[in-house]
């Protein structure tokens, strides 16, 4: 099960949702609108996200990793509502 972090509560907190551990593989978070209905999951657990690059190999390389997630997936990321979108502002 993947460890929610206080950056990702806050970041789902600007984005008005609520965010939980994913109950299936191989997401790492479940999204949730403020009367608990489901919306997507999110992150792949096989992968890094920001803050697992910060922690691990330091903020340098994650900023340098936050640059090419956005790069590779800045169609997807701009659907509002979408997985990407939500992935990308909460993950990234």
């Amino acid at each position: 099960m993947y460890h929610l972090r206080p950056y990702h509560k806050l970041q789902a907190r600007k984005l008005g949702v609520v965010i939980r551990p994913a109950t299936k593989a191989p997401y790492k978070i479940d999204v949730f609108d403020k009367e608990q209905n489901y919306i997507t999951s999110i992150g792949d657990r096989r992968y890094k996200d920001f803050i697992t690059y910060a922690e691990e190999e330091g903020f340098d390389v994650a900023e340098r990793r936050q640059a090419l997630y956005q790069k590779r997936h800045k169609k997807d990321s701009q659907v509002e509502g979408s997985r990407g979108f939500f992935a990308s502002r909460i993950l990234w």
